[in-house]
């Protein structure tokens, strides 16, 4: 069937949204760009839309929102965007990796971080002491230097206490702030009283850091290498963290989750919503529903490979992680390295805040 001139739609008449071209001789400043991006296509477009839904996730006052952090970003100097986003308010909640931690806290007590030079191999790299993350060095000697201050942080923590990331990471937050003065992850969130939650705790320089301890612990006590890797002087209980989480969640009017990345961080932050499902539904406990209202998630992977750190915020809806689209969610996902997007997204919403008088 041949259609019909007639029959053809207007946009306008429609109430589609239109598009506008990008003029940057009209652009002041970070919130007029993203505004303008907004008005455009492709990933402009996403970034546009990503600071709309962060901006009212915001300013929401009954949302509590989480924020979910993977991929080398400390090493990569975005740790202050995290501070910042601690500091005013944006964030009652981190969950990360243990790398991303380690690698902040050695910047937190002000060893530095290194270009890669391109002519050396990483066989040489290995020699020489230095760990290659990309195209940026951490040196063996930052690690331990950092294991010295985690040593004597765990010395001093009680031994009959079961602990968690979280209490642990509360912990060396205090050190930082009673020792410290440069801002970092873990300083910033002890100061402003915001759980950081590392699920992957042993995947990392600082569950490497424990187990070295208690093996340090069980050798001095007389026992042989094969019992001392066995030892377990600091217990740690990661469902500490899981029900610490649980209860953070459960007290929210309205869930919101910022996600950097994917990985372990952002699917635990998630999965808190099918785990309270279920305790529902096999435990017959009366408890609310939970899903998430808002999202913003800024990653490079996409979803055609199939991977957990691909999956869009559409796809969670269907495990009963979020509100869908139709019944009111809000969500944004831009596919883009977080070390160009994330700065210009977190700026710009600063400053359309601070024009409102936020």
């Amino acid at each position: 069937m041949r259609r019909k001139i007639e029959d053809f739609h207007d946009g306008a008449r429609d109430g589609l949204t239109p598009l506008a071209p990008l003029n940057v001789n009209q652009v002041q400043d970070f919130d007029e760009l993203l505004a303008a991006m907004g008005k455009t296509a492709f990933g402009g477009r996403t970034l546009g839309e990503a600071a709309e839904v962060l901006t009212a996730m915001i300013e929401d006052p009954d949302c509590t929102v989480v924020g979910t952090f993977s991929g080398a970003m400390s090493v990569a100097k975005m740790g202050l965007l995290i501070c910042e986003m601690m500091d005013r308010g944006w964030l009652q909640a981190v969950i990360t990796t243990g790398a991303l931690v380690a690698h902040g806290l050695i910047e937190n007590l002000g060893r530095a971080h290194y270009k890669c030079p391109p002519d050396r191999s990483d066989r040489t790299l290995y020699r020489q002491g230095y760990n290659r993350i990309y195209d940026t060095l951490e040196m063996e000697a930052n690690l331990d230097y950092a294991e010295d201050i985690l040593r004597g942080v765990i010395e001093g923590l009680d031994k009959s206490q079961v602990w968690s990331s979280e209490s642990l990471c509360r912990e060396i937050g205090r050190y930082l702030a009673d020792h410290h003065d440069q801002p970092g992850l873990l300083r910033n969130a002890y100061l402003k009283n915001i759980p950081v939650y590392i699920p992957a705790f042993t995947d990392s320089e600082l569950g490497l850091d424990l187990a070295g301890y208690n093996v340090r612990r069980a050798l001095a006590q007389g026992k042989d290498v094969s019992a001392a890797l066995m030892e377990v002087g600091v217990a740690f209980n990661p469902f500490l963290d899981l029900g610490s989480y649980a209860q953070k969640v459960l007290s929210a009017r309205r869930l919101g989750v910022f996600t950097i990345g994917g990985g372990v961080p952002r699917n635990w932050a998630q999965q808190a919503a099918p785990f309270l499902e279920l305790l529902h539904a096999r435990l017959g406990l009366e408890l609310p529903e939970v899903r998430f209202h808002y999202g913003v998630r800024i990653c490079p992977e996409p979803a055609h490979w199939g991977g957990l750190s691909g999956c869009t915020y559409q796809e969670g809806v269907s495990w009963g992680k979020f509100v869908s689209p139709e019944d009111g969610g809000r969500f944004a996902e831009v596919l883009c390295d977080a070390t160009i997007a994330w700065p210009l997204l977190v700026k710009g919403v600063i400053e359309r805040l601070e024009k409102k008088g936020r």
